[in-house]
């Protein structure tokens, strides 16, 4: 699918030649359907009400679905880059597809803003930034709260892909951490029991359990941990926190935890944060687009993403025009340049050794309860 937002009269006003030199074309990468739609719809809702300008530039933005696909992923980066010409691309939005894309980007030089965490190092993926608070900060919140409530060991099930490689490997690198870990399974994204996976666990005897997975299918393992009779604390990460998990899961997430940026709690921070501002202005333009609580942590990353654009692609206007590599260059400058952007989820400030920028006020800790997310404060 494509939304391009032009400014047609100022097209009929001007030579072309003119209009392209201040215009800039975003290429937008979301898995709207496939396993991660419940993650991509967000982001995609998000980038339906975005303004028509970046960075001062006219946008024209072409927004494709991978269909949550590695392979769709890596052809639609090529035909941005190769046919539409891009300066910058958005996406995507599920670590596997957004690694796909990077490999693309990366050789292309084309600066890319992914939706989701990733694996990826600016060293060796000098064009790919992130905006997704990375596991190593989102999991500090889980590891103090197990041991504050005196969690010794840990059971973990998670994705077979790089998704459940980046929780568990945030949860065993955060500081101080000497919770050990019991038993660590994993499981496919469209699989439909994990029977087996669970009674490994349950045979371990963890005092809680980790689930490393994304979405709808989060709801999986822990739905059957719970029909099995297991009673301790379940811990997940920021890719549960939309309404679909919380629907599908039903009664049987109830009390289960997670970490989340602000955004779903903005209204639970205290006046002197900064954030608060920032997430609950975002929240009232979602919700009176698409109704009372409907906003997600998922469709506010799109919103941080634009945001971080927006500044870097004002710099780059400085300096070069649209369409040139020059001007792609420079965005890329703009982006690690160390400009603190306050945004929805957290105060990002990128640098050439940090492509996420956040720190540890961009993480909180949750907890369901009536079908809703409460913030825990970890004692």
């Amino acid at each position: 699918m494509k939304k391009t937002f032009i400014a047609f009269a100022l097209a009929a006003m001007v030579p072309a030649s003119a209009v392209m030199a201040n215009e800039i074309t975003v290429g937008l990468i979301v898995g709207e359907t496939g396993p991660g739609a419940s993650l991509g719809i967000p982001y995609k809702s998000t980038f339906n009400m975005v303004p028509d300008t970046l960075g001062g530039l006219k946008a024209r933005y072409i927004m494709l679905d991978d269909a949550t696909d590695t392979t769709l992923a890596t052809k639609q980066a090529r035909k941005l880059i190769q046919e539409d010409k891009v300066d910058l691309i958005f996406g995507s939005g599920n670590v596997p597809t957004a690694v796909a894309v990077s490999e693309v980007t990366n050789e292309a030089k084309v600066p890319q803003i992914a939706l989701t965490p990733t694996p990826l190092k600016p060293d060796t993926s000098p064009w790919t930034f992130s905006i997704p608070q990375p596991m190593n900060i989102m999991s500090v919140p889980v590891v103090r709260h197990m041991q504050a409530n005196g969690v010794k060991k840990v059971g973990f099930i998670g994705f077979t892909d790089s998704w459940g490689d980046l929780v568990i490997n945030g949860f065993k690198n955060v500081p101080g951490n000497d919770i050990e870990i019991v038993a660590e399974e994993r499981y496919v994204r469209n699989d439909t029991s994990v029977a087996g996976q669970i009674l490994k666990i349950l045979a371990a005897k963890p005092d809680a359990v980790l689930i490393g997975g994304s979405g709808t299918p989060a709801a999986l393992p822990h739905t059957a941990l719970r029909e099995r009779g297991y009673k301790g604390p379940i811990y997940h990460n920021p890719a549960v926190i939309n309404k679909d998990f919380l629907r599908v899961g039903g009664k049987a997430v109830e009390g289960g935890y997670a970490t989340t940026g602000p955004v779903i709690i903005a209204e639970q921070l205290d006046d002197s944060n900064p954030i608060k501002k920032v997430a609950l202005d975002f929240r009232q333009r979602y919700e009176d687009k698409y109704g009372k609580g409907s906003v997600s942590a998922f469709a506010a990353y799109s919103w941080d993403a634009y945001l971080i654009g927006d500044q870097a692609v004002r710099e780059a206007a400085k300096k070069a025009k649209p369409g040139t590599q020059e001007f792609r260059a420079a965005i890329r400058d703009a982006l690690e340049s160390g400009n603190e952007v306050v945004g929805v989820h957290g105060i990002y400030k990128m640098t050439p050794k940090d492509h996420t920028g956040v720190d540890e006020r961009a993480a909180a800790l949750v907890q369901v309860n009536n079908g809703g997310w409460k913030l825990i404060n970890i004692k």
